[in-house]
């Protein structure tokens, strides 16, 4: 069967099962198991399937269909551009996630000489890595209490070529840190227990749930890297946070209660949404 006609086909089936997106779907799907780009993809309508590459592509439609992410199917994600190796060990990076870069970088440009920067909790490694590649003069410190999702950001930073800049370290919060930094930077978890329920199935049955829920009013993991941040940042050192819907204030709060933190600025993403907040350190 040629690929249009497989396509058409397994679009079909793939939106029978409720997926969202089936045709793009299909697409990644095709493109990753015929190991060619979307160019040739749909400039050779013809190009036959055999029958070995169609079971292959059942197999990624029937995880599909069971909700599991494409990124995971795929094994991977575009960020800022670039593709990162994902795994259920760590959350799948979200695009509101580039404001908290493009945040820092507005205030630290580059190229970053002699900038001390800690990543707290870094996942899959996106922040510590685009970090490393926009700031080359940089130092930069990731951590995450997860070995797994420590594996999966050490191989992005050799997928990159920023190994030798980023220093991965498995660690709860600052609990193996030493040092004092320029930048703490965090996309912690801040979803709250009861918001995690009605979270989709496809996001409660295959991510993190370490790497989402931060307690009763989802503000955890910012009190303690509040509390403890003091003692690793840089006098007018800056904090920056990705926050979620209406935490502008109560983390805000919490920097202030903190005693030490000032000229706390809020940055919405693209959808207007309050969704970075940075305070400088006095």
């Amino acid at each position: 069967m040629d690929i249009k006609t497989f396509l058409a086909n397994c679009t079909l089936a793939l939106a029978e099962s409720g997926a969202s997106s089936p045709r793009l779907d299909c697409e990644l799907f095709l493109t990753r198991l015929l190991a060619i780009d979307r160019v040739h993809f749909f400039s050779h309508p013809e190009h036959e399937i055999t029958d070995e590459q169609a079971a292959a592509f059942e197999r990624l439609v029937v995880r599909r269909k069971g909700g599991e992410p494409v990124s995971y199917i795929i094994g991977e994600k575009e960020f800022w551009s670039l593709r990162f190796a994902v795994t259920p060990a760590v959350l799948i990076p979200r695009p509101e996630t580039e404001c908290l870069l493009e945040e820092a970088l507005r205030l630290y440009p580059p190229p970053g000489e002699g900038l001390s920067i800690c990543d707290i909790g870094t996942g899959s490694g996106i922040i510590a890595v685009v970090l490393a590649k926009e700031l080359p003069l940089a130092r930069i410190v990731a951590t995450d209490i997860s070995a797994l999702a420590l594996s999966v950001a050490r191989k992005n930073a050799a997928l990159h070529g920023v190994s030798g800049r980023v220093e991965f370290r498995q660690s709860d919060v600052f609990g193996d840190i030493a040092g004092d930094f320029d930048l703490i930077c965090s996309n912690p978890p801040y979803i709250t227990d009861a918001g995690y329920e009605r979270l989709p199935d496809g996001i409660r049955k295959f991510e993190p749930r370490g790497a989402l829920a931060a307690g009763a009013d989802g503000l955890d993991i910012y009190r303690r890297i509040i509390g403890e941040a003091e003692n690793h940042l840089k006098k007018g050192g800056r904090l920056f946070f990705e926050i979620g819907e209406e935490q502008r204030n109560p983390v805000t709060a919490l920097l202030l209660e903190a005693g030490v933190y000032t000229d706390i600025r809020c940055r919405s993403d693209y959808g207007g949404m309050d969704r970075v907040l940075s305070a400088r350190k006095v």
